[in-house]
């Protein structure tokens, strides 16, 4: 019977033992059913597309250089009279460029400004501008180059309205025998001046748009685009007739996006008779 109660008591030594030492009690683990998180999305952003270059036909090299003494003539430091539309508020018809530059002046007005002070303030704006470039080539037939002198007028906002002089060489000095304003970028802006056939190539982006005199044509009405980005452009020739360019054949409007499509010709012709307006929209809606 004592060894009986000795085994007794050996076992629950043996069992309080286990337990003080920590023995690890293996539990079966939880099971989670929750979905897995979705992963996260994220959209991809639209690149943003890119601003076409509308000045890198006239900054390329071709015609950059004559052996007329036009090229030699300092044009960055010139007097120019200023075409219809952009003279200054006092009347003043010439602007005179210093190193290429002439800042303008653009003495804001305010709400609270009396009429009288408004009138003196607007008065004392002017027309700044800058020079862009000159390119020399013969378009009077005379087998001397002339210089085409390209100004931007300068309006302290992002607008790009240019000017182009057209000189010949005489009496020892330039002389001007044609100038003319361009528009703004895709609203009749200046892409290309040169020489062909004995003819000056104008090109203007916008639909139909053209040197009259000297000033580019209005738009076509309900002619909208970004001013940035252009999806066409006109050419036009003109002929030196001894006093006068004269326009020569027809107007051909172009698609930059579609440089293969044939050109439309004398396209405000067409949008300007509403019979023919209409059976061209007609066409080209199909």
């Amino acid at each position: 019977m004592f060894l009986k109660f000795f085994r007794s008591v050996k076992f629950l030594f043996l069992v309080a033992a286990l337990t003080a030492c920590g023995t690890k009690v293996e539990t079966t683990p939880a099971v989670n059913n929750a979905p897995p998180p979705a992963a996260e999305i994220k959209a991809t952003p639209e690149p943003t597309p890119s601003i076409p270059n509308l000045q890198a036909e006239l900054l390329d090299d071709r015609n950059r250089t004559t052996n007329s003494p036009l090229g030699t003539f300092d044009f960055k430091n010139h007097t120019y009279e200023l075409p219809r539309g952009w003279q200054n508020p006092d009347g003043t018809t010439e602007i005179t460029l210093a190193n290429g530059k002439v800042a303008p002046v653009e003495a804001a007005t305010k709400d609270d400004m009396d009429p009288e002070t408004k009138a003196a303030v607007k008065a004392e704006r002017r027309i700044g501008m800058s020079y862009i470039t000159t390119k020399y080539f013969d378009v009077t037939g005379d087998g001397e180059d002339e210089a085409f002198v390209v100004l931007k007028i300068e309006t302290a906002g992002s607008a790009i309205p240019q000017l182009v002089y057209v000189f010949t060489w005489k009496d020892g000095k330039p002389e001007l025998i044609w100038p003319f304003r361009t528009g703004d970028r895709a609203d009749g802006g200046l892409k290309d001046l040169r020489a062909e056939n004995g003819e000056l190539v104008v090109e203007l982006y916008g639909r139909d748009r053209f040197i009259l005199g000297q000033t580019e044509t209005g738009k076509i009405t309900g002619d909208e685009e970004q001013l940035c980005c252009p999806t066409s452009f006109t050419r036009s020739r003109y002929k030196w007739n001894g006093k006068n360019f004269l326009m020569q054949g027809k107007r051909l409007t172009f698609s930059v996006e579609d440089p293969n499509a044939p050109p439309i010709e004398n396209l405000g012709d067409i949008m300007n008779d509403p019979a023919k307006a209409k059976k061209y929209l007609e066409s080209t809606s199909r």
